[in-house]
């Protein structure tokens, strides 16, 4: 392995470990469901950057880079798309007792499946910071002469490998205490915490500098 791809594996960890939106998700999907959900939704999430490399290497990110209203009406999007999660998750956390769902039966309640996945990748896909970072990142690893098509998605693969492992862990972590919080009030309390938190994060979006 050259220097290279070494830096390469490092700042992919680093930007894979580090919390934000869609650690936040995932944990929200185990917490109101199962372990299956987070899984969904984790697949969701590393699908999306494939989609963010494809834009990379056709050049197409290079609008958010340098058109400033290209670059804000996607962070609105992003915002108010965490928002609205955020919401749901309160909504969730305010429902009276006899409403809501015991944790029995969120177990044997069929998930939708699309739904969890599309909530993982349209989290990745509408953050601006993912298109940027990759924009800025990924070509720094392609060489001249490289198929940089070819090559962008194979480091987004590598990055894709990366985080599911990464999130698995949180989904499998979170799983494995889900049970300690069976009381309709702990639901509860987590369900408002990860909305908090959610609508925080979207906030922060909305307002924050390239």
């Amino acid at each position: 392995m050259n220097e290279q791809m070494i830096t390469f594996f490092i700042v992919a960890a680093l930007l894979t470990i580090s919390p934000g939106a869609d650690t936040m998700l995932v944990i929200r999907n185990v917490i109101s469901s199962n372990a299956r959900r987070g899984l969904l939704t984790t697949t969701g999430i590393c699908s999306g950057l494939f989609f963010h490399a494809a834009l990379s290497a056709l050049g197409v990110s290079v609008i958010l880079v340098k058109s400033a209203a290209a670059f804000y009406v996607l962070k609105t999007v992003g915002a108010i798309y965490l928002c609205w999660l955020g919401v749901q998750s309160l909504r969730k956390a305010f429902e009276k007792e006899g409403n809501s769902t015991s944790f029995k039966e969120n177990k044997n309640h069929s998930v939708k499946l699309k739904k969890s996945f599309l909530e993982g990748w349209l989290n990745n896909v509408l953050n601006p910071k993912t298109a940027v970072f990759y924009f800025a990142f990924l070509p720094q690893f392609i060489n001249p002469g490289d198929p940089v098509f070819i090559k962008s998605i194979g480091l987004a693969g590598i990055h894709c490998v990366m985080s599911f492992i990464w999130l698995s862990f949180i989904v499998f972590s979170v799983h494995s205490v889900r049970l300690l919080f069976i009381r309709p009030f702990f639901r509860r309390t987590l369900e408002g915490l990860s909305g908090g938190v959610l609508i925080s994060l979207g906030i922060k979006l909305a307002f924050e500098s390239r």
